[in-house]
Formats: C-alpha cells, structure tokens, sequence
C-alpha cells in the first residue's frame, strides 16, 4: 500500500493541504491562547490559512475524480 494508494494521483496537494491545515490551527490557537499584544495577527493569519487549505482540498478532491469514457458518453457526431 503505496501512498498513491493513499493520497491518489495528486499526492504534492494533499501534503500541502495537511501542512497548511495545521500552521493554521497552530497560528489561529496561538492568537486565541497567548498573551500577545499582535494577537489579532495570528487570529487572522490562521484563518487565511485555513481558508487557503480548504481550496487546496477542494483541488485535491477534483483532481482525484475518475471518469471513464463510456461514463462521459461522448457522441462527436
């Protein structure tokens, strides 16, 4: 069980979608938790990084999907 088993054909998005997702949640926790004056540019740093990984999951998902020719049904004439 490779990990084009796992991640499919576009295994550079997926890791990529996994990091930001948690520089995210690391950077928006940060603002939330610590006791920073600039905390609200962690808050919002975190969640331009979340939004960010939501469009790279959305790339990996569509290219991922699979369709056949005969399920395209393609008539040229």
């Amino acid at each position: 069980m490779g990990i084009c088993s796992v991640a499919g054909r576009c295994a550079f998005i997926l890791v990529l979608a996994i990091l930001v997702d948690i520089v995210g949640v690391v950077l928006l926790l940060l603002g939330i938790f610590a006791k920073f004056s600039y905390w609200d540019f962690y808050i919002y740093s975190g969640a331009v990084g979340l939004a960010l990984s939501i469009v790279l999951w959305i790339l990996w998902y569509t290219f991922n999907v699979e369709v056949t020719y005969e399920e395209l049904d393609l008539d040229f004439a």
